[in-house]
């Protein structure tokens, strides 16, 4: 008697599963919440379908789980928000905080088809990506049609094609000699740093008003600290080359001390935000041709790996941090 093989899921594919449930079942909870506490009638639409479709990406990741019989992971659960709390922020900061998480789903989703081979898979990553996509022009819309989103700075159009011809161009750590001004792949990245930062102070903000432990309050005021930081070192860098920042001034917390999230929770998303600082503070090093922006994103990076790294150990801490799968343990098993 034979028994046909079964291709199933890789390593990988169900890291990058598991990871998207977390992901999506925090997103669910929150912009649900989000939906009941959003006052404007078109805001409150776009987040209302947000969830629709983060709801049948999260019904696909268990169809996925439950036929190759592995179970489904806890993720984040009705019991991780309280629906009865007032509103900690404000429609305009819903909307922009969405719009930051499809704009985080874009590089994972796209990672993660790369490392997938199963049919099932690309197919959900790539959902993941048009849902993504989808919302992120709905909420690019709505903030531009509103006039809380400002737009990167202008720069004169190219007339013709130039070649780096001088050493110096990569210069930049002497103190006494001038720096070039900042290119626009430059300004791109250091741009995006900044209002990503700017969200993350308001996130840290609300955050710390609710949190019921101690030291969970302390770290996100930690974050808020890290956060204004990193924009005024940056805003600096702009004003040195006559370049006006431009960062989202709308979208706040309200002054609500009553959490709507569980500390849980709220660790989890500043994990998730952390850890894309850290991805676009590497992407802009890597693109970045002038010394004094690598060590300057290089101390960035260093600080944000730092206080992602103290987040999870208090995550660990509490047992709010859930067991990714594991690879087999071949030594144990020998014994």
């Amino acid at each position: 008697m034979t028994t046909e093989a079964k291709i199933q899921l890789s390593s990988t594919e169900l890291a990058t599963v598991w990871i998207n449930y977390q992901s999506i079942s925090a997103s669910i909870l929150i912009f649900d919440l989000f939906k009941e506490k959003t006052i404007d009638k078109e805001a409150q639409s776009i987040i209302s379908n947000y969830v629709t479709e983060c709801q049948n990406i999260k019904n696909k990741i268990v169809d996925i789980l439950n036929n190759e019989q592995a179970v489904i992971p806890l993720g984040f659960i009705e019991s991780d928000i309280i629906r009865a709390a007032p509103p900690l922020f404000d429609d305009f900061f819903n909307i922009m905080f969405l719009r930051q998480m499809t704009k985080l789903t874009f590089g994972n989703a796209g990672l993660s088809s790369a490392m997938s081979y199963m049919k099932e898979v690309n197919d959900l990553f790539k959902l993941n990506y048009d849902v993504a996509n989808n919302f992120y022009l709905i909420t690019t819309n709505y903030l531009l049609g509103k006039g809380v989103l400002p737009r990167p700075p202008y720069v004169g159009m190219p007339l013709q094609v130039e070649f780096i011809e001088d050493k110096n161009y990569i210069a930049g750590m002497n103190l006494f000699s001038d720096k070039r001004s900042l290119n626009t792949i430059e300004v791109a990245y250091i741009t995006e740093t900044m209002q990503d930062n700017v969200l993350g102070m308001q996130l840290m903000t609300g955050f710390a008003q609710v949190a019921k432990e101690k030291e969970v309050k302390k770290y996100f005021k930690a974050g808020n600290e890290l956060s204004k930081n990193i924009v005024a070192d940056l805003s600096s860098t702009l004003l040195q080359s006559d370049i006006q920042p431009s960062t989202p001034w709308a979208g706040k917390a309200t002054s609500s001390q009553i959490s709507p999230f569980s500390d849980k929770l709220m660790m989890f998303l500043t994990s998730i935000v952390a850890s894309a600082g850290i991805g676009y503070i590497a992407m802009g090093t890597s693109f970045s041709m002038r010394s004094d922006l690598h060590l300057k994103f290089g101390m960035i990076a260093k600080n944000l790996f730092a206080f992602s790294k103290e987040g999870g150990k208090i995550m660990i801490k509490h047992n709010w941090m859930e067991e990714p799968p594991q690879m087999e343990d071949r030594n144990q098993l020998t014994k």
